[in-house]
């Protein structure tokens, strides 16, 4: 059984400037030999995400998921919201996160910032279906000086977050090969237009649907059904102008300061109980309460490190900060 060791960093505090919870709470002792449950697991186990929309309870939407955990280790769950993705990168690296919710940018930067992670499983919108979403660029439906990427020069453009996939290092991808900008460097594309960095994908979307952004970026189910069906867009009050090839999906993925068996017995849970149908055979949920994540997937299915090959292709033709080390 690997006995893990807890480090706390500046940079993970700061990261994590804000958290519901603190890390204090989280991490446990620092003593070398630490409690694990009978399974094997620790007695407490870090779970973080940071909210793809403005959400004022993400938690509520990792419930099943905690309860799913805490039965098949026996482990208490720290929910953890971060506020950015760098939080949860940074809480990685110091072995005080032990599972996260990554969009798969975050996944690749976290990998070439040294932490050391398992996917567990990517998240999928249907049973039966393929993980994996688009990103959209998007316009008011009137606005008829914006019909394409390469309309966006010179305007006010909402992005996501500099970390996020389908927010900022897709669309960067496409405004390059459009030759809007020169590179994905946040200079080059504050260069080429006003670039606005809404924090959250519903965020992005209501700024341009309010016209304080001309054009922006979201990915594709918040602005086709999540907005809509809470009413916070009408059905056709923005236009897609451009859509970028199908992104591998987000992903769960496990610190492997966990040990490889414990790592393994999860993967295993994940692929086979996360998801609707299990959950509320379990009882951990009802309906819709069991959809997961505020991506509101119906589960997850097997994924691997080279699912995430196109991300750091892109990274590569973007030349993004954000990909380095």
């Amino acid at each position: 059984m690997k006995i893990r060791h807890r480090r706390t960093g500046t940079a993970l505090v700061a990261g994590f400037a804000g958290l519901a919870l603190t890390l204090s709470a989280c991490s446990g002792s620092d003593s070398a030999e630490a409690a694990t449950t009978e399974q094997g697991f620790p007695e407490t186990i870090t779970l973080a995400a940071i909210p793809a929309e403005n959400s004022t309870d993400l938690k509520a939407s990792y419930d099943p998921v905690i309860k799913l955990i805490e039965q098949e280790t026996g482990s208490t769950v720290d929910f953890v919201q971060a506020s950015d993705y760098a939080g949860v990168v940074e809480g990685m690296i110091a072995g005080n996160v032990d599972l996260a919710f990554f969009g798969p940018f975050a996944y690749v930067v976290a990998g070439i910032n040294g932490a050391d992670l398992t996917p567990l499983g990517a998240v999928i919108k249907a049973e039966g279906a393929q993980p994996g979403y688009q990103s959209y660029g998007l316009a008011k439906s009137d606005n008829a000086s914006v019909n394409g990427l390469a309309d966006f020069a010179g305007k006010k453009v909402c992005f996501v977050d500099p970390s996020s996939t389908s927010g900022f290092l897709y669309p960067s991808a496409g405004l390059i090969e459009t030759g809007v900008v020169k590179s994905g460097s946040e200079a080059d594309i504050s260069a080429a237009m006003t670039p606005i960095y809404a924090g959250g994908h519903d965020a992005s979307a209501l700024a341009i649907a309010a016209g304080d952004c001309d054009a922006g970026f979201a990915f594709d189910t918040m602005v086709d059904k999540t907005m809509i069906e809470k009413g916070d867009l009408e059905p056709g009050q923005l236009k897609t102008v451009w859509k970028s090839e199908m992104i591998a999906g987000s992903v769960f993925a496990a610190n492997n300061t966990l040990g490889a068996d414990n790592v393994a017995k999860l993967k295993s849970v994940f692929e086979e109980k996360l998801n609707a149908d299990s959950l509320e055979a379990a009882g951990f949920c009802t309906g819709d309460d069991c959809r997961i994540t505020d991506e509101r997937a119906w589960g997850v299915v097997a994924a691997s490190d080279s699912d995430y090959d196109g991300v750091r292709h892109v990274c590569e033709v973007t030349g993004s900060e954000k990909c380095k080390g």
